[in-house]
């Protein structure tokens, strides 16, 4: 499964974000517009990260550190699950990129939500 994600990198490098995933037609399309999903939320989940990163003290970032990693964890072992169901189907990558987007996106709204408190 792991050179299933490594080939889907390397094609969402060579691949642009175009019309291509607004209607992705086969298969592979939507595998490699799911990875480029789950590309863009992680890099809002870096930002919202480090603007978090930058407000706290330092006990509460050894806090933050601590609990990302935890999530971290959580997700792969929860998206590894959710596509396991499929797995060496064409459609497994779709599933697990899928939910590495949703989780991801999730996890942002909550260090987002972070800032806002004293």
């Amino acid at each position: 499964m792991k050179h299933i994600y490594a080939f889907l990198l390397l094609a969402v490098s060579t691949v642009q974000a175009s019309d291509d995933c607004k209607e992705p037609m086969t298969q592979a399309a939507m595998n490699i517009c799911a990875m480029q999903d789950y590309t863009k939320a992680d890099a809002e989940l870096n930002a919202a990260y480090k603007k978090l990163v930058a407000a706290l003290d330092k006990e509460q970032l050894g806090r933050l550190k601590t609990a990302q990693r935890a999530w971290i964890t959580f997700r792969d072992a929860q998206c590894r699950y959710e596509a396991g169901v499929y797995e060496g189907g064409s459609i497994a990558p779709l599933v697990h990129s899928s939910c590495l987007t949703k989780l991801t996106e999730q996890r942002t709204k909550d260090l987002i939500a972070q800032l806002d408190q004293p």
